[in-house]
């Protein structure tokens, strides 16, 4: 499983702490680099489509309610 998207080394160091982290704070576990690396490309191969998904939908509902709002800007002439 590959990503299909990049993200900047600062990033990817950080969501790598922050898996590692969690592990050893919520699990009492500590994981190595290996194992976080895996974790963070599952989750972004499999799980943040998801949320992109989402994230789009919503905006779209957005901006269509926005959109439908700007007919209501139109002046009644008589």
């Amino acid at each position: 499983m590959s990503p299909e998207f990049e993200l900047s080394i600062e990033k990817r160091e950080y969501m790598l702490t922050l898996i590692k982290d969690y592990f050893r704070e919520e699990r009492d576990e500590e994981i190595g680099d290996l194992a976080a690396i895996l974790m963070l490309d599952f989750f972004m191969s499999e799980l943040a489509p998801e949320f992109y998904n989402q994230g789009v939908f919503d905006a779209y509902l957005y901006v269509t309610r926005t959109a439908d709002g700007i007919l209501e800007l139109q002046k009644i002439q008589r």
